[in-house]
Order: structure tokens, then C-alpha cells, then sequence
């Protein structure tokens, strides 16, 4: 089965400038989730939860850190993701363009 969240939007404290470490901005994410679903399944509800509040809790410098902070704990909470896609975009940061970073996580469970 695969979870599909998409453009998951809030504002949270995510970089190195001045003034993103006083002022929250937007933040966007998009996970895809790749599980295997027998008679237990990933409450997409509370993934987006867990995004949102670890995303605003964390204060991220990079979204590197970011990233990989949340895939580390998205596998320790739902133990039966496989594979997932994170892309984590900062729609206002520029004028003229939206910035994002994403990778692809494996896990061998």
C-alpha cells in the first residue's frame, strides 16, 4: 500500500537566515509512504500530526536536518513503512522560485 500526503501546509521556524530563526514561514510537505498492510494499517492522520508538530517543535536549520530527523522518526512511530519519499518546500524564501529538498528513505524492516 502506499500513503499519499500532499502539500501538507503550516508555518514553522525551518532555516539559517536571521530572520527565519525569529519568524516562522511556510512550510510544505509531500510524503509518499510504501508499507506492507495486513491486518494493521498507518493512520495518515497521525502522520500528518507527527510532520507538523516535530517539524515545529524541532526548529530545523537545514532542511537536510529536517528531513532525516523526520524519517527517523516517522520509522520509529510506524514501524511498517518500507520506503518513503519526503520533500520538504519552502514556498516563500525566494521571490521568483519555490526551494525544496526531498529523499528517497529504505528501510529493511
Amino acid at each position: 500500500m502506499t500513503i499519499h500526503i500532499e502539500d501538507l501546509k503550516f508555518q514553522a521556524i525551518l532555516g539559517i537566515l536571521n530572520f527565519e530563526r525569529t519568524t516562522a514561514q511556510n512550510i510544505v510537505i509531500n510524503i509518499k509512504i510504501d508499507y506492507n498492510y495486513t491486518d494493521n494499517f498507518i493512520n495518515y492522520a497521525e502522520v500528518v500530526s507527527l510532520l507538523k508538530s516535530h517539524m515545529i517543535e524541532e526548529k530545523f536549520l537545514l532542511i537536510e536536518d529536517a528531513l532525516n530527523s523526520l524519517s527517523k522518526k516517522l520509522k520509529k512511530e510506524f514501524h511498517l513503512i518500507n520506503t518513503m519519499y519526503l520533500k520538504i518546500t519552502k514556498p516563500s524564501i525566494l521571490p521568483d522560485a519555490k526551494v525544496s529538498v526531498s529523499n528517497l528513505y529504505t528501510f529493511n524492516s
